[in-house]
């Protein structure tokens, strides 16, 4: 008898994370049992996930798990599960938009969306946050193509445009814009704001802490004080914003703002909660385009000449990223927000497990 069990996957590059792609009915039902497989399959509990098909890194220990939807108005539901590299834990708190841009493709690659001539727009029920998200992708002829001209910082080379917009981007987690009933708050000395956008982030100066903004991200990861200040902010800015104790979850995520160094609207540094992103994260790009909506935020503060519909553009350690926010008047001027992405089909085939006794 095989010792093996073989479970139907396929490994996508969405934006600048990766991870295997799994339709929700090729996984057990049961969460328990769900993320224990999964802890299997990425090979959690060591630094390089040797024995799985994690890349030991957070950027490549994620994970999408698609079916049919379960809300009216969307296509698809997309669950989003982040797999911990060191621990034998799965988070599925978060959102991620960058492995969101992924799920279009992926859908209409199984049969669960038809594609259509042009572009197939594909609306996506985010389980993580109960929140619809639409995905604009590229279907010529009404066949997917992943090659293109668009590039995206943090990725190699040019692929095919996706198109996401954020249209319920307010409160994911909390359902509310700013969950302590503030846009601007004292957290240890340090002037914050705590935004509950795509997902929930604290905002602080980078130059409360003696820094610029535009450090690398293997500088910040280095110092251990910055770092553990930092973490100290996290869990307070948890427990104002209705979050409990957050120790061990990643939400919600630190996000430094400073300066541009090269013509952007804003430097950015995201962390992921305990790593500085290589890139910025798609979801904490849409909470930092959303706090800009607010005049007396830490961000609304720092771009006082912006008007709506605005175009930025946030610095981040590896390029740019470039986001447009408009206020839908019909909603009540309800920021939405929209960015580009690419995605790439990397490898199909099956995720191998252990057969229990």
């Amino acid at each position: 008898m095989d010792d093996q069990i073989r479970i139907p996957c396929v490994m996508m590059r969405g934006g600048t994370s990766k991870g295997p792609f799994f339709l929700r009915s090729d996984l057990p039902s049961d969460p328990e049992l769900r993320d224990a497989l999964l802890i299997e399959i990425m090979g959690s509990g060591h630094p390089l996930q040797i024995d799985g098909i994690g890349g030991g890194n957070s950027l490549s220990s994620k994970v999408a798990i698609v079916g049919p939807s379960s809300r009216e108005g969307a296509d698809v539901d997309y669950l989003f599960a982040q797999v911990n590299v060191l621990e034998r834990i799965v988070d599925t708190g978060p959102n991620c938009g960058n492995m969101l841009s992924a799920v279009g493709a992926f859908a209409i690659e199984q049969g669960l969306v038809a594609a259509q001539r042009g572009e197939t727009r594909v609306k996506v029920h985010n389980v993580n946050t109960g929140k619809i998200i639409e995905a604009r992708i590229h279907t010529p002829e009404g066949e997917l193509r992943y090659q293109g001209d668009a590039a995206i910082d943090g990725v190699p080379g040019t692929a095919a445009p996706v198109y996401l917009a954020f249209l319920e981007a307010i409160g994911a987690k909390t359902g509310r814009m700013l969950p302590s009933g503030t846009p601007q708050e004292i957290i240890n000395g340090i002037s914050v704001s705590l935004i509950d956008g795509a997902t929930p982030v604290v905002i602080a100066r980078a130059e409360t802490f003696g820094l610029t903004g535009s450090e690398s991200a293997l500088e910040l990861d280095g110092n251990a004080a910055f770092m553990a200040q930092l973490e100290d902010l996290r869990i307070e800015a948890g427990r104002r914003m209705g979050l409990g104790d957050v120790r061990a979850s990643v939400l919600p995520k630190p996000v430094l703002i400073g300066a541009p160094l090269n013509g952007g609207s804003l430097s950015v540094r995201y962390f992921t909660p305990h790593a500085c992103h290589t890139a910025l994260a798609t979801t904490g790009a849409v909470s930092v385009a959303i706090a800009a909506t607010l005049p007396d935020s830490l961000v609304g503060a720092a771009l006082p000449e912006l008007r709506f519909p605005a175009d930025l553009t946030f610095e981040h350690p590896t390029g740019r990223m470039d986001v447009r926010v408009e206020l839908n008047e019909e909603a009540g001027g309800q920021p939405v927000v929209f960015v580009t992405r690419t995605c790439r089909r990397l490898f199909e085939g099956a995720a191998l497990v252990r057969r229990k006794n």
